[in-house]
C-alpha cells in the first residue's frame, strides 16, 4: 500500500507531461510536487497548490495552468472527483467505495501497514548511543537511544536494508582512567589500603566498579595486584560490554554491529587518514592555529607545536587540530577515519544520533571526509537537546550515587520500557525534554503511552468477545460503516505519507505524534461504535468488527514503529 502522498504526486507529473506533449501547457521542468490535506476539509481530502509556483516559467494564470493539469490527470480508483479552485488549486477527493475497500487491505497489509519504497535497493546504517563503556548507560544517552532505533524502524518501514551500530569508544584516555580505577578498585577488594582519589575526570567513582572489582578479585585472587592498568581496563570494558547490552535489550533495542574505535588504530586507519591529509596540504604543524595573530603566536612560542587540520578551507569557523602536542590524538581523527570506513562499506545513507554538545566536531568530521573526497552528503546527523527528569513538578538532580534515576536502568525501573520509548520520542529531538516520572506511572488517558495502547486493547477486546461468541463478521458490508468510521480509516491510511516524511526530514518523533493523533480518532469513535449488543443489526455488527480489525492491525504497526508492546489487556 503505497503513500497516497506519493500516488497524488505522480498522477499530477503524469498530467503536466501529457499537456506538455499535448501541447497545452508550454515545455518547462515542474518543481517538485507538494501534496498535502487542504487547510479546510470540505475542500477535500488533497490538494494541489503548484499551478500557482509555475505560472511565471508557463507564462498562464495559475487558474489556467491548473484545468490543464485537471483535464489531462489520468484516472484512479482512489479518486472520486477532482476540483479546480480559484486561484489555482487543485483539489482531490477520495472514492468512498474504494475507501471502504481500504479496511480489507489494512487487515491483509498486517505488519507491513504503511510500508512504502522510498529506500527500495539501498543500505542505509544508523549509528546511535556510542557512549563510552566506561559506566552504566546515562539518562542523557537513553534519548538517542531511543530516537536511533525509531529511525532505523522507518527506515526499515521505507525500504531501506538498515544496519544498527554503536561505535564503541574504548580508545583514548578515558579508557586509562577506567582502567586505573578498576585497578584501585580490585586493590580495595582485596582487602588493601588503598583510596580512590577524587580527582574529577580523572577516576571514576561508581559502585558499578566495585562489583567488578570483587568479581574479579574472586576469579583471580591477588594474581594481579601488580598488574598495571591495561589489564584492568580490557576486564571492565568486558563487562561494561554485557551491561550495555542488556540494558538496551530491555528496551527492545539490538545493534547488528558493535564496532571498537581501537581497530582504527590496530589497522593503521587512523594513521593513514593523518597521511592523507597531509599528502593533500591539509596539515599544518603549529602551537597555534595560523590564524592566530602574532601576537598570541609570540606568547605560545615555547609550547610543543600540534598537528592542526585547515578546516577553513571547507567552511569552518577555525582550523581544528587533530593531534595534540603530546602524539594523541582529538576525537576529530579517529572519526574521520571511522567515517570514512563507514562511507567505504557502501551505505547509501549514514544516519548519527549525537547529543547536541557534538554540534560542531560533526561539522568538522564532514569537512575531514569532504577533503578525502569522501561523499560528505550522505552523512545525516540527528542532534538530541538534554533531558530534565521531572518528578511532583520539581526536577530530580542527577547524583553519582546509584539510585537517583541516573542510569537508564534505574529509569525502567521506575517506569517500564514502553514508557521509556515513548516519552524520549515524543518531542522533536531538538528540542529540550522533560521527562514527568508521575505521568509515565499513570494509568489514566492523560498518559500518552497508556491512551495509544488502550486504544489497541480496546480492539483487542472487541475481538475476543467476538470469538467467544463465534461471530467472524464474515461477508461484512462494508458500506454500513458511517462517515466518521470512514475518517479515521483515511487516517490511518497517511501512515505511509507519516513514514516517508519522517524518513526524508530525519524527524522520528513524527510517528509519536501520529500515534496519539490516530488514538484520540479512534477513542472518539469506541463509545459509539458498538459491535454487540441490544439492538445492533448483524450487518451492521459485521462491518464494525472488520473495522476494529483494521484499527487493531493499525495500532499494532504504530506500536512496533516505536518499538512498543501491544497488550491484551490493561
Amino acid at each position: 500500500m503505497e503513500s497516497l502522498l506519493n500516488a497524488h504526486t505522480a498522477l499530477i507529473e503524469a498530467a503536466v507531461r501529457a499537456a506538455q506533449s499535448a501541447g497545452d501547457l508550454p515545455a518547462f521542468t515542474l518543481p517538485p510536487v507538494e501534496i498535502k490535506p487542504p487547510n479546510r476539509p470540505e475542500m477535500g481530502d488533497y490538494a494541489y497548490a503548484g499551478a500557482l509556483a509555475v505560472a511565471k516559467l508557463a507564462g498562464m494564470k495559475p487558474i489556467d495552468i491548473a484545468q490543464t493539469i485537471a483535464k489531462h490527470l489520468p484516472s484512479a480508483p482512489f479518486l472520486a472527483a477532482v476540483e479546480v479552485a480559484m486561484p489555482g488549486f487543485i483539489n482531490f477527493r477520495l472514492d468512498v467505495t474504494w475507501l471502504r475497500a481500504q479496511v480489507a487491505e489494512i487487515i491483509n497489509a498486517g505488519d507491513n501497514l504503511g510500508a512504502v519504497t522510498l529506500g527500495k535497493g539501498k543500505r542505509a546504517q544508523v549509528e546511535f548511543v556510542s557512549a563510552n563503556p566506561t559506566g552504566p548507560l546515562h539518562i542523557g544517552r537513553s534519548r538517542g537511544a531511543i530516537v536511533g532505533d525509531t529511525m532505523a524502524r522507518l527506515l526499515q518501514a521505507a525500504g531501506y536494508i538498515v544496519e544498527r551500530e554503536y561505535y564503541f569508544n574504548n580508545a583514548g584516555m578515558q579508557m586509562r582512567h577506567l582502567g586505573n580505577s578498576m585497578r584501585i578498585r580490585y586493590l580495595q577488594a582485596l582487602g588493601l589500603p588503598v583510596e580512590l582519589p577524587k580527582e574529577e575526570g580523572t577516576f571514576y567513582q561508581g559502585e558499578y566498579l566495585k562489583e567488578f572489582a570483587e568479581q574479579l578479585a574472586a576469579e583471580k585472587g591477588d594474581s594481579l595486584k601488580d598488574a598495571g592498568w591495561e589489564v584492568f581496563k580490557e576486564y571492565a570494558e568486558k563487562k561494561m560490554f554485557v551491561m550495555i547490552r542488556q540494558t538496551l535489550e530491555r528496551i527492545h533495542i539490538q545493534h547488528d554491529i558493535f564496532f571498537n574505535e581501537n581497530s582504527l588504530y590496530d589497522d593503521g586507519s587512523v594513521s593513514a587518514t593523518l597521511e592523507a591529509l597531509q599528502e593533500r596540504d591539509l596539515i599544518y604543524v603549529a602551537s597555534v592555529r595560523e590564524s592566530e595573530s602574532d601576537e598570541v603566536k609570540a606568547q605560545n612560542a615555547k609550547t610543543p607545536p600540534a598537528q592542526w587540520f585547515r578546516s577553513t578551507r571547507f567552511g569552518d569557523s577555525e582550523d581544528r587540530v587533530v593531534l595534540k602536542s603530546d602524539g594523541a590524538a582529538t576525537y576529530t581523527l579517529p572519526d574521520i577515519a571511522y567515517h570514512m570506513n563507514k562511507l567505504g562499506r557502501g551505505f547509501d545513507l549514514l544516519v548519527n544520533v549525537l547529543g547536541s554538545d557534538h554540534y560542531t566536531e560533526h561539522q568538522v568530521v564532514k569537512y575531514g571526509v569532504q577533503a578525502l573526497g569522501g561523499e560528505a552528503d550522505r552523512i545525516h546527523v540527528i542532534l538530541m537537546q538534554f533531558v530534565r527528569l521531572i518528578r511532583e513538578g520539581k526536577e530530580v538532580k542527577m547524583s553519582t550515587r546509584r539510585g537517583d534515576y541516573e542510569t537508564l536502568d534505574d529509569l525502567i525501573d521506575q517506569t517500564s520500557p514502553d514508557a521509556v520509548r515513548y516519552m524520549l520520542l515524543a518531542r522533536n529531538a531538538n528540542s529540550r525534554l522533560d521527562f514527568d516520572l508521575d505521568l509515565a506511572v499513570r494509568q489514566t488517558t492523560d498518559n500518552p503511552v497508556y491512551y495509544i495502547q488502550y486504544a489497541y486493547v480496546r480492539c483487542a477486546g472487541i475481538l475476543r468477545e467476538a470469538e467467544a461468541r463465534s461471530f467472524t463478521g464474515e461477508g461484512a458490508d462494508m458500506s454500513l460503516l458511517d462517515e466518521e468510521s470512514l475518517s479515521f480509516i483515511r487516517r490511518v491510511l497517511t501512515l505511509g505519507d507519516e513514514i516517508s516524511h519522517s524518513v526524508l526530514n530525519f524527524e522520528p518523533h513524527r510517528i509519536a505524534f501520529y500515534a496519539h493523533e490516530l488514538a484520540s480518532a479512534f477513542h472518539t469513535l469506541y463509545d459509539r461504535l458498538r459491535v454487540f449488543g441490544d439492538g445492533i443489526d448483524e450487518d451492521v455488527a459485521a462491518a464494525r468488527l472488520h473495522f476494529y480489525r483494521a484499527a487493531q492491525t493499525a495500532f499494532r504497526r504504530v506500536l512496533g514503529l516505536m518499538g512498543m508492546s501491544t497488550p491484551d489487556r490493561m
